[in-house]
């Protein structure tokens, strides 16, 4: 079959969904992802056929786009900081927000030249810790997650892409009845975390793809207490930060001054609130006193 007979079906299919311009990036995703052509190959080769065997995965694809599965988890792999991650449902999709939280810290320790100790709390697939590891020159490097799910997909991540991550199991919620190991009961240069953020009351605005693929555990929060994640990262680090050491977060776009509060009130210093690039806040930094 022709490949741009294919991809006129792709439109035909799912354009009502998605849109054109989404429609076209999935489609070359997917062309390039399993069968390695580049996107501009129907420019080259508006007459290029391809065989049977590829026709099914490509139909495929096109099968669980149209019940609005993730092409990440079509694909099986997430592109972040210029790696790519394995990840499934298990564990949320990296987000370009969550690279410029990354590319915040590695902007911030560029010229460090004592060797880091940095612990991401909610490690997820491990997209954090093991970006840093790799950018971070002889960095020790921890991550801990409460899912063994997603532990084993991080696990995994850092054996494909050859980083040198510890993952721990442990719960950010009881943190003090796990400091008695040694991992967690040291000090650290730098914690970040992205942990769950996402209000129940904020479900109404998050697409269908998101709700129905990526794990409950990781994204949503109590309306009631929609920091308590927070409160247990921030108090961790209190107690466990290095004198001057950093603590970065993702946060909720809707609760950037709470979230300062809680550094306020944890006697943090230099307290920076970021905003991504679609100039949302999304980011808070504070130094330890």
């Amino acid at each position: 079959m022709l490949l741009k007979e294919i991809k006129n079906i792709f439109h035909a299919e799912l354009d009502v969904i998605y849109g054109k311009e989404e429609v076209d990036s999935f489609f070359y995703l997917l062309i390039e992802h399993y069968f390695d052509l580049e996107r501009f190959i129907l420019a080259i080769q508006p007459e290029l056929v391809i065989d049977k065997a590829q026709e099914i995965v490509i139909f495929k694809a096109l099968s669980e786009l149209k019940l609005e599965k993730p092409i990440q988890h079509i694909m099986g792999t997430a592109h972040f900081m210029d790696l790519d991650f394995m990840v499934n449902k298990h564990v949320l999709i990296p987000r370009p927000e969550t690279e410029e939280l990354v590319r915040w810290v590695l902007d911030d320790f560029k010229t460090a030249t004592n060797a880091l100790t940095i612990l991401d709390m909610g490690t997820g697939s491990g997209c954090i810790p093991i970006s840093l590891d790799k950018n971070l020159t002889d960095a020790k490097v921890l991550g801990l997650d409460i899912s063994t799910d997603a532990l084993k997909v991080a696990e995994e991540n850092n054996r494909l892409l050859n980083a040198d991550v510890k993952f721990l199991h442990a719960d950010i919620l009881s943190l003090e009845k796990e400091t008695s190991t040694k991992e967690l009961n040291q000090k650290f240069d730098i914690v970040i975390s992205n942990p769950p953020y996402v209000r129940e009351l904020e479900k109404a605005e998050m697409q269908s793809n998101v709700i129905d693929h990526e794990p409950s555990l990781a994204l949503f929060v109590p309306d009631e207490d929609p920091l308590k994640f927070y409160s247990a990262v921030v108090n961790y680090a209190a107690e466990h930060l290095n004198e001057n050491g950093c603590l970065y977060l993702e946060i909720n776009q809707y609760l950037g001054e709470e979230t300062k509060h809680l550094l306020l009130d944890s006697n943090f210093k230099t307290i920076e609130l970021k905003k991504d690039m679609f100039g949302n806040d999304r980011m808070i930094k504070g130094i330890k006193k």
